[in-house]
């Protein structure tokens, strides 16, 4: 499991008192690839289910409210199907608002049959970038593998991401 949360950022307004923080709409997506680094498929919030089942997202938190993770995406790897390669985790702010403007933003991987968390990502810490290459799962002797990417990018969909995200597969 892929889950992102977050929350806006409080910003000062008139008479430097903190004024509401404004909705931040932040999308997870995971994109497939073959092994010739084609794409094959992608769960994001405007599909949230691959083509094959394997993969699904649990829809789409525009706004940054509520506890824990604000979107998921569950992979079941014993289902993806072989001609896939590689999985790759990003995460883009869909109105364009930067890093700057969210705090307590984090992404982690969970093991669903453990439980085990196995790697927890802090997002925040500002920096102007719209989008964030997280991680990727690949296949390596029949066995899928996870490398940490991290790569601020610039996107507001999975689409405009996806040319910078052929560089890490």
């Amino acid at each position: 499991m892929h889950g992102l949360g977050w929350d806006a950022a409080k910003s000062k307004g008139f008479l430097g008192k903190f004024s509401a923080p404004k909705a931040i709409d932040l999308d997870a997506s995971c994109i497939l690839f073959d092994e010739s680094k084609k794409l094959v498929d992608v769960v994001w919030f405007g599909q949230l289910k691959s083509k094959d089942g394997s993969i699904s997202h649990t829809g789409d938190n525009q706004t940054g409210a509520g506890e824990g993770d604000d979107e998921q995406i569950i992979v079941d790897l014993s289902r993806v199907p072989a001609a896939v390669k590689f999985l790759v985790f990003v995460v883009n702010s869909f109105r364009g608002q930067t890093f700057n403007e969210v705090e307590n933003a984090s992404c982690r991987l969970v093991d669903m049959v453990s439980k085990k968390e196995i790697a927890n990502y802090r997002l925040s810490g500002g920096g102007t970038h719209t989008a964030q290459i997280m991680a990727k799962v690949y296949r390596h002797n029949n066995e899928w593998k996870m490398h940490a990417i991290g790569e601020p990018a610039q996107g507001r969909t999975f689409q405009d991401l996806v040319p910078m995200v052929v560089n890490f597969i």
